[in-house]
């Protein structure tokens, strides 16, 4: 029980991780430019999954 509240907070963080680099609140390491098109979308969509995942416990 405790381990999936600690999956979705990972999921959580990473989400907002990848929704700050691919908007351009952060930068990403130096050769990886070619992912900021899959973490404009992926990052949100990892939030999404998260939060729908907290609701439906």
């Amino acid at each position: 029980m405790i381990a999936d509240y600690i999956d979705e907070l990972i999921m959580f963080a990473a989400g907002l991780w990848m929704t700050a680099v691919g908007f351009g609140y952060m930068s990403l390491p130096a050769g990886q430019a070619h992912l900021l098109k899959f973490m404009k979308w992926g990052g949100p969509l990892l939030l999404a999954i998260a939060i729908v995942l907290a609701i439906a416990k």
